[in-house]
Order: C-alpha cells, then sequence, then structure tokens
C-alpha cells in the first residue's frame, strides 16, 4: 500500500513543491491550508487546517485517518516569516509567530502520534530553517522560533523511540517561493534607532529569496528522509556557503563568527 503523507501547509511554496513531487512518486499526499477552498486547482487533496487552532488541527488528522486509515509521514512545513527589531516587534506578532512556528507544530505532532503508535510506525519531519542555527539581525524571532522547533526535536526523537516512530528536522536556506509575501514586517519607523540598518537588511532579505534556489531540491531531500530507514537528527539543503555557515558557527570563536554576520549584513 502507498505511504499515506500529511504536509502542513501544502497549499503554496516549498509546501505545494513538495505534495506535487511526493504524489508523483505515488504517495497519498494531503496537504493543510487555513483555507483550502482557496486552491480549487490544487494538484493534491487540501484539507482545511489552522496550525494555531487545536481544534482544526484534531478535526484534520481525524479526518486523513478516517479516510485512509492510516499515517505514515507528518512533514510540518507550515511556517511563518518574520521581521523587525526585536524591540519594535509587538508582544503579540512575537507570540503569533511561536504559535506558527514552534507551539503548532508540536500540537500537530501530539496530534498524530497516537495513530502512529498504534501502528508501530510513523516518520515526522520538521521543516526548521538554516536561520534556526544562529541568531540573525532583525529576524531574531523567527530564528529563535525555528531554532526552538530544532532542540524541541531532538528530546522528541528520544521520548518516541521505543514506539518505533522516527523524527528528524530539514533546515532549508534560502529558496524561491513567496514567504516573503506573507512574512510580519515590523514597518520601518521615521526617527526610529534601527530605520537605516534595518531597512537595508530588509532589502538584503528579499534579495536572497529572490534569489533563491529551486524549491525542487526541498522536494527530493524529504524524498531522500522517507526512503532513509533511520533517518539522522538533522538535515541541511540550500547553497554551499548557507549550509557551511552552521560548520562555521562551531569551528570559530563567537565574536569573529558574529563579525562575519555583522559584515554580510553591512552593519
Amino acid at each position: 500500500m502507498s505511504k499515506v503523507v500529511l504536509i502542513t501547509g501544502g497549499s503554496s511554496g516549498i509546501g505545494k513543491s513538495i505534495g506535487e513531487f511526493l504524489s508523483q512518486k505515488g504517495y497519498v499526499v494531503y496537504g493543510t491550508s487555513r483555507s483550502p477552498e482557496r486552491y480549487p486547482d490544487s494538484k493534491i487533496k487540501l484539507v482545511a487546517l489552522d496550525v494555531a487552532d487545536g481544534d482544526s488541527i484534531s478535526a484534520a488528522i481525524r479526518s486523513v485517518i478516517v479516510t485512509e486509515g492510516k499515517l505514515d509521514v507528518l512533514i510540518n512545513n507550515a511556517g511563518a516569516g518574520i521581521t523587525g527589531p526585536i524591540e519594535e516587534i509587538p508582544n503579540e506578532e512575537i507570540q503569533r509567530n511561536f504559535d506558527t512556528n514552534f507551539f503548532g507544530p508540536i500540537n500537530v505532532i501530539k496530534s498524530v502520534l497516537p495513530q502512529m503508535r498504534e501502528q508501530n510506525s510513523g516518520l515526522i519531519i520538521n521543516v526548521t530553517s538554516i536561520a534556526g542555527y544562529m541568531g540573525l539581525p532583525y529576524r531574531g524571532v523567527y530564528s529563535a522560533s525555528k531554532g526552538a522547533l530544532g532542540l524541541i526535536t531532538e528530546a522528541f526523537r528520544m521520548e518516541i523511540k521505543d514506539f518505533n516512530i522516527h523524527m528528524t528536522t530539514l533546515a532549508p536556506g534560502d529558496f524561491a517561493t513567496n514567504i516573503a509575501a506573507g512574512r510580519y514586517h515590523a514597518p520601518i519607523l521615521n526617527g526610529s534607532p534601527y530605520e537605516t540598518p534595518y531597512g537595508s537588511v530588509l532589502k538584503a532579505i528579499d534579495a536572497d529569496v529572490d534569489s533563491g534556489d529551486d524549491p525542487i531540491m526541498v522536494s527530493h531531500m524529504i524524498y531522500k528522509i522517507i526512503n532513509t530507514s533511520n533517518p539522522k537528527v538533522h538535515y541541511k539543503v540550500g547553497a554551499l556557503m548557507q549550509k557551511f555557515s552552521i560548520v562555521l558557527k562551531h569551528l570559530l570563536p563567537s565574536k569573529v563568527y558574529e563579525k562575519l554576520l555583522l559584515n554580510h549584513y553591512k552593519l
């Protein structure tokens, strides 16, 4: 029987690319969206799910399991970008970002674990970010939420190992998607002490996304992980220098690494 895959945030961007690729490979694929009716031409089945709404999560998971009788792979892909000086980002926006990028994936995991435990099998892939391995200026909240998801994955893996359920992370770098359109941007405030540096960094961030790689690279890596019998703790996918930046952080003194980031962002 074909494996059943659920991808949160499967209506656009990286999630859509993953879903269409896996569908072509013969998997039974469900994507999620807060408003599936907005995507009548979707090439994969979409179910309504809002990762910030516990009842919505439970209903979506239950729907897939009732229809298919099992759930083999969960890809926690839904996420939201956020930029701005940490001092000026409203607390409610910080909370909203963590609800989407951290608490949401945890609650989806909690909803699928009973079924996977009953099956004595399952794979959970948490999509984090290379940005989650380092605190980036004016992306600090995003770095923190994705970094937290990576750390909790490490703990989760050890807690569920006796149930034959595997969990891993996949950290993408910058890919050419529409993530910037859905990102929360703290406004560039006239007269703010951060006005000039934040404005400059924001342009650089958007340029990195616009010139990013094809998200099909992420789809290929997801496919590889699904077909790995004992997945590693963490995977990365993206431009060589973005992946190498993680290695450099472990090799270099912290102030030297910080200086590299400051130079990169011209701060």
